[in-house]
C-alpha cells in the first residue's frame, strides 16, 4: 500500500480553515456576497500571513447560521474521508459564530448534525479561545463550552498570535476546561519561539501541543518535551506556506521524531496552504525516507493522544491495523 494511501489521524484541523472553496464559492453566491477578492479560480488568494488572516475572515463572514455550520462540518468530513482520514479533531471558536456567546448552542448542535451525516470519518470537536481577543473572553469562552457540552466536544485549546498577551493570563480558562474533564492543547512554537512553548507547558498544563515545532531551538526543551510525552500536533505544509521554515528540507519534524517527541501529522487549513493529508505523507516519504514504519508511529501516537473515550480508540486502533496488515 503506498504511504499516501494508509488510514490517517489527524488532530489539528481548523474548521473554518478547511472549507473548500467551491464550497464557500457557492455559500456565498446563495447570500449574495461577493468573495471574487479573495478566491480566484477555486483557490483562496493571499499573499503574506497578515492578508492570509484577513482572506480566512473575509471567507468566514459568509457562515453566517447554524445551518451554514452544519453544512460546513459535513463538507469538511467528506473531504477527509477523500484523503484516507478515519479520526480527527476539528477546532472551533465559539467566538466566531453568530452574534455572542449565547448564540453557541446552537450552532454546536448543528455541528453535531453535521458530523452525525459522515459516520465513516470519527470526529470529536475541540473548542477554542482565540489568544489575541484576551484573557477574560478566553475564560468567558471556557465557561460557555463547559456549560454546553456534547458526546463529540472533548477537547479544549487556544489559537490566534502567540505575541500577545503571556500564557500564565490564560491560565483560569484552560482550568475551568480541565475541570469539566476536557483533554488540553495550546497553540505554541509556531511562531512565537521556544520560550512560548516553555511558558505554555508551565502555565496551561497541556498534554499535546499545536505546532510546537520551534523547540527544536532548544534542547533543553525538546528532552523536556520527550521525557514529558507532549504530543505535538505537526502541519509541515502550512508551516512551509506561513515561511516558518523555508522548505520541508529545512522543517524539524524528522529530527524531532528521531529525538524520541511524539509527533503527529495534520492540515491546520489545507486549502489555503494548497495542502491534504495525502500530499503530507507523499511529501514526508519524498523528503525524509519515511516508510510505512514511520507513518504507524505517527498514527499509534495521534490515536493515543485523541481526545476521545478508550472504547473509541480501541475501536480506531483496531480498524487501523486491519487496514495495515
Amino acid at each position: 500500500m503506498p504511504v499516501a494511501d494508509l488510514p490517517k489521524t489527524e488532530l489539528h484541523l481548523h474548521l473554518e480553515g478547511a472549507a473548500p472553496p467551491e464550497f464557500m464559492a457557492g455559500l456565498a453566491a446563495e447570500k449574495g456576497v461577493d468573495l471574487s477578492a479573495v478566491i480566484e479560480d477555486g483557490m483562496y488568494v493571499y499573499t503574506d500571513f497578515p492578508h492570509f488572516l484577513q482572506t480566512y475572515e473575509a471567507v468566514s463572514t459568509v457562515l453566517q447560521t447554524p445551518d451554514d455550520y452544519r453544512r460546513l462540518v459535513e463538507a469538511v468530513l467528506r473531504h477527509s474521508k477523500s484523503e484516507g482520514v478515519i479520526y480527527t479533531e476539528l477546532f472551533l471558536a465559539p467566538t466566531l459564530t453568530g452574534t455572542s456567546l449565547a448564540d453557541w448552542p446552537a450552532y454546536l448542535d448543528a455541528m453535531e448534525a453535521g458530523a452525525d451525516a459522515v459516520p465513516e470519518v470519527e470526529c470529536r470537536f475541540i473548542s477554542t479561545a482565540v489568544r489575541h481577543l484576551g484573557a477574560d473572553m478566553a475564560r468567558e469562552t471556557a465557561e460557555a463550552t463547559v456549560a454546553h457540552l456534547t458526546p463529540r466536544l472533548t477537547g479544549w485549546g487556544m489559537g490566534g498570535n502567540e505575541a500577545l498577551f503571556s500564557a500564565a493570563e490564560f491560565a483560569p480558562a484552560f482550568d475551568i476546561a480541565r475541570e469539566a474533564g476536557l483533554g488540553i492543547t495550546t497553540h505554541a512554537g509556531e511562531f512565537g519561539g521556544p520560550e512560548s512553548v516553555r511558558e505554555s507547558l508551565d502555565h496551561l498544563r497541556p498534554t499535546r501541543l499545536g505546532h510546537g515545532v520551534r523547540a527544536i531551538e532548544d534542547p533543553a526543551l525538546v528532552d523536556r518535551i520527550a521525557a514529558e510525552g507532549i504530543v505535538l500536533e505537526v502541519n509541515p505544509g502550512s508551516n512551509v506556506m506561513l515561511g516558518v521554515y523555508a522548505s520541508l528540507d529545512d522543517h524539524p519534524i524528522d529530527r524531532l521524531f528521531r529525538s524520541g517527541v511524539p509527533v503527529t501529522v495534520s492540515t491546520d487549513d489545507p486549502p489555503y496552504f494548497h495542502t491534504s493529508m495525502r500530499k503530507e505523507y507523499a511529501d514526508l516519504a519524498r523528503v525524509f525516507g519515511w516508510t510505512r514504519a514511520e507513518f504507524d508511529a505517527i498514527n499509534r501516537v495521534a490515536l493515543n493522544a485523541a481526545f476521545c473515550d478508550a472504547a473509541t480508540r480501541a475501536r480506531l486502533m483496531t480498524r487501523f491495523e486491519e487496514a495495515t496488515v
